[in-house]
């Protein structure tokens, strides 16, 4: 993924603190009620369409935050024409976010065509602002991947339900493709980002501050969908676990790896590709955490009732997912990644079809204990083999220890 703005700016042109600003905060809390839509989306269809449709929208909303924060890294959030971007960026994404439900229906013009506007909108606006001519030309090529991809988003937009999700699937495709492959435009060549400084506070703390508002949301999402029932007992054993699975995400999150991301960034021969494997690591990880909240409200609204298989996957596919994206984290900060993440994933699936026959609520209680191994095991490998980030290079594989 890149950056909007390119090396060489003018003295002043970049950020001057490396703290995120307060209109960012207020851009992020857009994605509480994005989360939320994306959430309710999945429950009132719990079936693998649905499922992968809900995750192009979730890549489609990822891309407009991450490429904001990027934005945000190079230029200082407090001057005037960047906190216009930033509000017009969270108006549009408010517009995404209630289109939500019904994207694949009578809405998805509303959530194409506003995903195109903040896509074509964003580079023209650091052109506007930009200060010398390799500003400019980065923005180019960034606007010339935007108008790529914003044809199969507005042929979506026009197309009936099935082939509207092959469209957008393949939208987003582009997107992201164009981010890996540093976004190679004709006469001007690739961006060249990977040797770019990055500001790896500012960018560390927008990651932890997306996770947190993820895990806020599944606590949201418990305390609505047991409100109409006050605390009965099987319903207030079933948010107790929900709150522990949250906890347990946060923890396993936050030990060591979160805390020392930005350091490694500093320390990498690569700061920018260490940046962008972070994102995908935190993208895979709430991916997770949204799964895990459609667990929860499944959990709360039908503790003791019967189990389908459907929602075996998403109760004990979210802590999976997310381990899935801690891992990664471990490689990209330390280089290798810690046995408990492989072991916890492999007990996840090894427990699928044997809790099948269990109450949701115990299918529940069986992700709490395979996290909580996980969160020991993260105490007691780090007192036993203490380690400083050894953050990864391009093309090195991953080890394997305690």
């Amino acid at each position: 993924m890149a950056m909007e703005s390119g090396a060489g700016e003018q003295p002043g042109t970049y950020k001057q603190s490396e703290r995120a600003g307060f209109v960012e905060l207020l851009f992020d809390v857009v994605f509480v009620f994005a989360f939320t839509r994306l959430s309710d989306t999945m429950v009132s269809d719990l079936s693998w369409r649905t499922g992968y449709a809900t995750f192009v929208l979730t890549l489609a909303l990822w891309w407009v935050w991450y490429r904001l924060v990027w934005a945000t890294n190079r230029y200082d959030s407090t001057r005037p024409a960047i906190q216009l971007l930033v509000i017009g960026t969270t108006l549009g994404s408010l517009l995404m976010a209630i289109a939500i439900p019904e994207a694949y229906d009578d809405r998805g013009w509303l959530f194409a065509g506003v995903y195109v506007a903040i896509q074509l909108i964003r580079p023209l606006w650091i052109i506007v602002i930009g200060t010398n001519s390799e500003i400019r030309l980065v923005s180019v090529r960034n606007l010339f991947w935007a108008l790529i991809s914003a044809v199969p988003w507005i042929a979506g937009a026009f197309a009936e339900t099935g082939a509207r999700l092959a469209w957008w699937s393949l939208a987003v495709a582009l997107d992201y493709v164009a981010g890996v492959l540093d976004y190679p435009t004709p006469r001007l060549g690739r961006a060249g980002f990977r040797a770019h400084p990055i500001q790896e506070d500012h960018l560390t703390e927008r990651y932890r501050q997306l996770l947190i508002i993820a895990l806020g949301e599944t606590i949201l999402i418990s305390g609505i969908q047991i409100s109409p029932y006050g605390l009965q007992r099987d319903r207030a054993a079933a948010l107790l676990v929900s709150f522990a699975i949250t906890v347990l995400l946060w923890q396993i999150y936050f030990y060591r790896a979160g805390e020392l991301l930005a350091i490694a960034i500093a320390s990498a021969q690569s700061p920018a590709y260490i940046g962008r494997l972070a994102s995908y690591a935190h993208l895979i990880m709430i991916t997770g955490v949204g799964l895990s909240a459609v667990g929860d409200e499944l959990t709360i609204s039908h503790p003791l009732g019967h189990t389908e298989r459907s929602w075996v996957l998403v109760i004990l596919g979210g802590p999976a997912v997310f381990l899935l994206g801690r891992a990664l984290l471990d490689y990209v900060t330390f280089s290798h990644i810690s046995w408990s993440r492989p072991i916890g994933l492999l007990t996840l699936a090894i427990l699928a079809p044997a809790t099948l026959a269990l109450p949701p609520v115990l299918v529940a209680v069986a992700a709490t204990a395979v996290l909580t191994g996980v969160a020991i095991s993260n105490a007691i490998s780090w007192r036993l083999f203490p380690r400083a980030p050894k953050p990864a290079t391009p093309g090195r594989m991953a080890s394997y220890r305690p």
